[in-house]
């Protein structure tokens, strides 16, 4: 039985993945709202995809919003589409699902492909009547996204739920055979996060993207996911800049994705003015998000050939005597290399110290604050969607319901966490001033992550 299915989900991944696969880059103006639960909910993919936009595509404004709800599943989803997903009038919408659908029984053999079974079957009939809402909406692009793996195969003290896997990947070949049917995009998380984890785990064998619950991936999972979609996109290899200077012959050879001017050449090096187009991608070094210990969104970077393929900044100096030379930027010290590096090439996108680089932290400090923000707002929401809506309560904030919330919150822990946000929240002032946040700080992202003009300074080291 077990390998009949596993030859279904092999021939349907390998039919369908030919034909729905591309991603259509976001343009100007979109609205981009992602769909999902609670790895969408309290994750960072799509805020991490955001910073990639903000930075290498300064001129190309898009809003992305947080429509994942901890706990959801497609049922559930379908309950929300107006009101928590079309609501924000959007112009991509994408859709993950299936965590929660297929359950948290710890089953052998028979038994677990019955329960499992029902679960996906129940999963796909709520699947359907969303596909129904999703057309609905023509002029919106909708991208399905293959749940990120339930990490069965890390020996980590979590016990593992055995074939958890193996139905989320039904729900993953059903939403390929969706997105060929219907037109759409659809990108899958599940199958190459589940091979890095069997990668890793044969260097080390407690290695898990997915956390101590072996679901929620932490930072540099949310970044590997971030990655994946970025890639279906087709944006791989395009550079932030790569300059290619002759200092022998004295003349530029290249300028990609970037303007050079002002150039001197002199005995000892050279000088000239650099205006990229984009900004270098700041990667996160401080742990935070799901799982203990946290991860950092760095620590991607072990696992992925994400520098290689979207973080390459060139500075490329041919014909320069063999020596060791200075690098300044804007009159600052930025590193001495030889000439033998300046030949082969310097990646200015991995030396945290250049101002451009600084420029670009900013923005990711920026746009984590605006996440954490919306994340208040996530929370008054999953308090609605996940505890009220199911008691006739949705968006009912009078005191009965937060007396009923409070005696509620001492059998739910979740609910009790969550409390504090939403005694705040209830009062549509604050969470209008929240909004206003957001909208302020995303304008100010939009005005700082402009590149300016710096001067480039190459000179023979003392």
């Amino acid at each position: 039985m077990k390998r009949y299915l596993l030859l279904l989900l092999f021939i349907g991944y390998n039919f369908f993945s030919l034909k729905a696969q591309t991603i259509q880059p976001f343009v100007n103006g979109d609205r981009v709202v992602f769909t999902g639960n609670s790895i969408t909910d309290g994750g960072h993919y799509h805020s991490y995809i955001w910073l990639y936009y903000l930075t290498h595509f300064p001129n190309r404004r898009i809003t992305v919003f947080n429509a994942g709800i901890g706990g959801d599943v497609s049922k559930q989803i379908l309950e929300r589409m107006d009101t928590d997903v079309f609501a924000h009038h959007p112009t991509v919408v994408t859709l993950t699902f299936g965590m929660n659908d297929t359950g948290y029984q710890n089953l052998k053999g028979d038994k677990a492909d019955s329960v499992y079974n029902a679960k996906v079957m129940e999963s796909l009939k709520s699947f359907d009547l969303i596909q129904v809402k999703l057309k609905e909406h023509p002029a919106v692009k909708k991208i399905l996204i293959g749940s990120s793996p339930y990490d069965e195969t890390s020996k980590i003290k979590t016990t593992p739920l055995l074939k958890k896997n193996e139905a989320l990947l039904r729900i993953d070949v059903a939403q390929q055979k969706a997105a060929v049917q219907n037109h759409w995009a659809f990108v899958d998380f599940n199958r190459p996060m589940t091979a890095i984890n069997e990668r890793e785990q044969r260097k080390d064998s407690l290695f898990t993207m997915e956390g101590s619950d072996r679901i929620h991936p932490t930072n540099d999972g949310q970044m590997v996911m971030a990655y994946l979609f970025l890639k279906a996109q087709g944006l791989a290899d395009k550079k932030v800049a790569d300059v290619v200077i002759n200092a022998k012959d004295k003349k530029e050879e290249e300028a990609e994705n970037c303007h050079i001017s002002q150039t001197v050449f002199t005995k000892t090096g050279l000088k000239f003015d650099y205006l990229a187009n984009s900004l270098p991608y700041p990667l996160d070094t401080i742990p935070s998000g799901f799982g203990q210990p946290a991860k950092t969104q760095a620590e991607a970077l072990k696992l992925i050939p994400f520098t290689h393929d979207f973080n390459q900044e060139i500075l490329q100096v041919k014909g320069l005597k063999n020596n060791n030379y200075t690098l300044k930027i804007d009159n600052k010290t930025i590193g001495t290399y030889t000439a033998d590096d300046y030949a082969k090439g310097i990646n200015l996108a991995l030396i945290t110290t250049t101002p451009q680089y600084q420029q670009a932290l900013a923005i990711m400090h920026i746009n984590e604050e605006r996440w954490e923000i919306e994340r208040r707002l996530r929370e008054y929401y999953w308090i609605h969607y996940s505890i009220l809506q199911p008691k006739g309560l949705l968006f009912n904030d009078g005191d009965a319901t937060v007396d009923s919330l409070q005696k509620y919150a001492k059998k739910d822990f979740f609910v009790a966490v969550t409390i504090p946000t939403y005694r705040k929240a209830r009062f549509k002032s604050v969470r209008d001033a929240w909004q206003k946040e957001i909208a302020l700080l995303t304008d100010e992202l939009y005005t700082i992550n402009k590149p300016v003009t710096h001067r480039m300074e190459i000179s023979q080291a003392n």
